[in-house]
């Protein structure tokens, strides 16, 4: 990639579309014919008359113009001399749908292909290509299952078949555009992601993503689609890179993979799920309300066992339900009589079934005091049974959300419970309706992501490098200089050294090996020394450190920081000590941070009560904890030589912190 923004508008909204190839050329000339594409279709081939019933020409130089967008289905070499042919003619893109380029071992070829399109646009290779379902335009050489629509969402994938699965869904979604990346030789995923949202038509941007090639173009562009009232919702693969846990701290195994790209998606702002089911629903949700949701949420259900099974299920994705106000308790049961216990979730019961008025005012009142609402809702299947007597709930939902104006979602417990044609209709309503109740929850807790901060951007990245491991002594005279608090301590180069400089130290003290990534486990710390008199030599040890040990901690923390290759620089707070991998209750954030969003994320933690006082305890200094995240954040920034500093464990006090142990690694001169 480049860096330079191209205009892609021909390539995805095209007027003409040339295609090349046999099989591949006639699915894509047969999608086109399908949809009702009313722009030219030129096949291109050397030795046929026609391609599935359509005129071909023999050569590019025989079309009566430079096509807007083309589709190449031929083999790989041939490829790169078609790109070039249609970039000298002015064409306006091509995809590039052959594989066998850097992904099966020829990087030079991929090269190649990249400097033959020069300025034209190109998707991939091994691209299956774009589907605008807008125009009717497909440069798409197999079936999907969508259909045209007037305004829709855009769906962006790194994986064909992922794409191709989505376009099935049976869920009243209304999909603008389809889009493939292949290999993003030149067009990388923030650019095509923008050009697909600046099409007015486009409300949402739903992504499957395996790797981020640029962070910070697509943070800004998160941010731009935000101001233009496009919500962006992503799910992202890899979570479980396992060669980034074999490393020497613990920071490098707790912020990989999927932590460090959770943060910075929720910095950036877009929404981040782990089903595609749970992609499809927030997407309605964007589509129809808009980039985000407000977290006040109510629930109505006919059933006890439906408000109890929401409840359950809501747990988990941290969603609660305030309780009705007083005013909104006293007209509910005056509609629904004594028997009904108002609650939220509220088992409204069926006294008022069938009765339209009444379940209507039932929605309204209840949904008025909330930011959004859930209408949990089963129409029976209309192959074997009749859902009439369900139209006057469905009704009230529509009629509540138009009167109160706020978002209403009909929600069926099981997808199936929703046919296709229902929710089409719902959706044209301006209603959502959300299939499956655990995937609407999911769905829900997505859609209040919130806004990125403005201007936020991750900082710029820094290519592999040899590394070295800086003796603790080194790591402490380090962190002192930042401002970081360090246990007052001596050094030697021998047991005898270090011993007969100690006496200037308060005991108990504590004794360290030099030389060891984890001393712990090597057995080169020894705790609680009144003297070092008689302490016997540490076997592999490069040097000594014997420093007092800190009293009054509250709780021990981990706190790292590490170069991300896709994100900068990473922030990573959690408890810590030597079970830190095991607790597992850390946070990532991704740098530039602010001090309340260090605050904010500590408060993530699990364990957070024990910083907070938990039942009558002392609570932790945590304003030293986010003075000492910043200090070293601007460190990290400032020094491009340093690789990772991690501080395992900082003694947290009620007033004040220390860094106990510290594993920094800097860069080879």
């Amino acid at each position: 990639m480049t860096g330079v923004t191209r205009d892609l508008s021909r390539l995805l909204r095209p007027r003409s579309v040339a295609v090349m190839g046999s099989v591949w050329a006639e699915n894509v000339i047969s999608q086109c014919r399908k949809m009702g594409f009313k722009g030219r279709v030129w096949p291109v081939h050397p030795s046929r008359t026609e391609v599935a019933g359509t005129r071909a020409f023999a050569t590019l130089a025989d079309l009566p113009a430079a096509p807007d967008a083309t589709f190449i289905g031929v083999n790989r070499h041939a490829t790169v001399d078609v790109v070039g042919a249609l970039a000298g003619m002015g064409a306006g893109g091509a995809i590039c749908f052959a594989s066998g380029w850097t992904e099966a071992g020829e990087p030079e070829l991929q090269a190649k292909l990249v400097a033959a399109a020069g300025e034209m646009p190109i998707l991939g290779p091994n691209c299956y290509g774009v589907i605008n379902y807008l125009d009717g335009a497909l440069l798409w050489p197999d079936q999907h299952g969508g259909r045209r629509v007037e305004r829709g969402v855009a769906l962006l994938s790194q994986s064909s078949n992922i794409v191709i699965n989505l376009t099935m869904q049976a869920r009243g979604l209304p999909v603008a555009y389809v889009a493939c990346l292949g290999n993003a030789a030149q067009i990388g995923l923030a650019e095509l992601a923008g050009a697909l949202l600046a099409d007015d038509r486009v409300s949402a941007l739903g992504m499957y993503v395996e790797g981020i090639d640029d962070a910070p173009a697509l943070a800004a562009l998160a941010e731009a689609a935000r101001g233009a009232g496009k919500g962006i919702v992503c799910v992202k693969s890899g979570k479980t890179e396992a060669s980034r846990t074999a490393a020497a701290s613990h920071t490098a195994a707790l912020a990989g993979g999927g932590a460090a790209s959770a943060a910075f998606l929720r910095q950036a702002g877009i929404a981040e799920v782990n089903t595609l089911s749970e992609l499809v629903e927030t997407l309605k949700i964007f589509h129809v309300h808009g980039p985000r949701i407000g977290s006040r949420l109510c629930s109505l259900s006919c059933s006890g066992g439906e408000a109890g099974l929401v409840s359950d299920l809501a747990a988990p994705f941290g969603l609660t339900f305030p309780p009705p106000s007083e005013a909104q308790r006293q007209r509910l049961g005056e509609i629904l009589g004594p028997i009904v216990a108002i609650a939220n979730p509220l088992d409204y019961h069926t006294f008022i079934w069938g009765d339209g008025p009444r379940t209507t005012d039932v929605f309204s009142t209840m949904l008025s005091g909330y930011d959004a609402g859930i209408f949990v809702i089963d129409p029976p299947r209309p192959d074997r049974c009749d859902p009439s007597s369900f139209q006057p709930a469905l009704d009230a939902i529509v009629a509540a959300q138009a009167g109160v104006g706020k978002p209403a979602f009909p929600v069926a417990s099981l997808p199936e419970n929703f046919d296709e044609e229902r929710a089409i209709a719902l959706v044209g309503a301006g209603v959502a309706p959300l299939m499956g109740l655990e995937t609407a929850l999911g769905a829900l807790k997505a859609a209040q992501t919130g806004p990125g901060r403005p201007g936020w951007r991750p900082a710029s990245t820094l290519g592999a490098r040899a590394t070295r491991i800086l003796d603790e002594a080194e790591g402490k005279r380090l962190l002192d200089a930042a401002g970081v608090p360090v246990p007052r301590g001596v050094i030697g180069a021998s047991l005898a050294e270090v011993s007969a400089k100690a006496g200037r130290l308060i005991p108990p003290l504590v004794l360290k090996g030099l030389g060891f990534a984890h001393k712990t486990e090597a057995g080169a710390v020894r705790l609680g020394l009144q003297t070092l008199d008689g302490q016997s030599e540490m076997t592999g040890a490069e040097g000594y450190l014997a420093e007092e040990m800190v009293a009054g901690g509250v709780s021990e923390l981990l706190l790292g920081l590490r170069r991300d290759p896709v994100y900068g620089v990473t922030l990573t707070l959690g408890f810590g000590g030597v079970t830190a991998e095991l607790l597992a209750d850390t946070v990532t954030l991704v740098l530039p941070v602010l001090a309340e969003e260090v605050e904010a994320a500590l408060r993530r933690l699990r364990l957070w009560p024990l910083l907070d006082g938990y039942r009558g305890r002392p609570g932790a200094d945590v304003g030293a904890v986010v003075r000492i995240a910043l200090q070293l954040g601007q460190v990290m920034l400032a020094r491009p030589a340093l690789e990772e500093i991690e501080i395992n464990p900082l003694i947290v006090q009620s007033d004040g912190a220390v860094a106990v142990d510290a594993l920094i690694r800097e860069a080879l001169q």
